[in-house]
């Protein structure tokens, strides 16, 4: 079984682990945006009812790794020889436009709004903000490390949703405290939203610009194409290698090269030097999951 095949198995298995992860997710977010909605509400905090509001956006994300997950982990057919895994670069890159949403509109109603308040908010928001922050805190850390593990990019990408989630929560915590503690303080709510916007959009970059490179095919960086150039040439039977490209499937490269070689060979013999080249590249290079071999005849005197 090749590298390929392993990675298909390898999604295969791993549909339940990301179904299972993010049902929770889902389950959780629903709970902690009501819970900040009723906190919110209860101890005169506008601060925790818009991270509320921020809460329910990750109840979409969530929706999308649910539904997304039934069709990229599809495997290859005839209209889509390749498979489907671009398709979970797409939730990846919805993920990310949605953080980066919600960062600009949470910067844009820190800096327009005053924050005015007839009485001081109570602690129950307080507590309700930190319930939030450790909770989103824990999905963070489960979903990145299981998204790590099997390489799951709308995974990590909503485990990045769930910190940014958890972050926006900070201001609306400290604006609760500086309330109470130190009448005049509510300005931290605007400001430390601010800073917080400017944290989730940078997370929301590190999670379109990946996607955006698997989306454009991308080719292998500079060290990987050196590497298959040098494993080909020493391939027995090789005279000279050329014209490699690259590109993503899934999470992997599929590279296709000319091969040049004694055009007094049986085809027999060039197969199986093509043959070679692939089982080389697959075998040392483990991001390389496919490989198509194109032979020439090698003219020493003319080239």
């Amino acid at each position: 079984m090749n590298s390929h095949e392993d990675h298909l198995l390898g999604n295969e298995h791993n549909v339940s682990e990301v179904k299972r992860i993010t049902w929770v997710s889902l389950a959780a977010d629903l709970f902690l945006s009501a819970l900040k909605f009723a906190a919110g509400i209860l101890g005169n905090s506008q601060a925790l009812v818009a991270d509320a509001v921020h809460s329910l956006s990750d109840t979409i994300t969530d929706v999308a790794v649910l539904v997304g997950v039934r069709f990229w982990t599809r495997p290859p057919d005839a209209c889509h020889p390749h498979g489907h895994w671009r398709i979970e670069f797409l939730v990846a890159f919805f993920i990310g436009l949605l953080m980066a949403a919600a960062a600009l509109g949470l910067a844009y109603n820190a800096l327009i709004s005053a924050p005015v308040r007839a009485d001081p908010p109570r602690w129950i928001a307080f507590w309700a903000a930190v319930v939030s922050m450790v909770s989103k805190e824990l999905l963070y850390r489960w979903a990145a490390s299981v998204g790590r593990r099997i390489n799951s990019a709308a995974l990590i990408a909503n485990a990045w949703h769930h910190r940014s989630d958890g972050i926006s929560s900070i201001p609306a915590a400290l604006a609760v405290i500086g309330a109470v503690l130190v009448p005049g303080m509510a300005w931290l709510d605007r400001a430390g939203a601010v800073v917080v916007s400017l944290i989730i959009l940078h997370a929301a970059w590190k999670i379109i610009r990946p996607s955006i490179e698997q989306l454009i095919d991308r080719g292998a960086p500079e060290d990987v194409r050196m590497e298959i150039t040098r494993l080909a040439s020493s391939t027995q039977g090789v005279k000279e290698v050329h014209a490699i490209r690259s590109r993503h499937i899934g999470y992997g490269w599929q590279v296709d090269l000319h091969v040049l070689v004694d055009p007094d060979l049986t085809v027999m013999e060039g197969h199986r030097i093509s043959e070679e080249v692939k089982q080389q590249l697959i075998g040392c290079i483990s991001d390389v999951v496919d490989v198509v071999v194109h032979l020439e005849p090698y003219d020493g005197e003319r080239r």
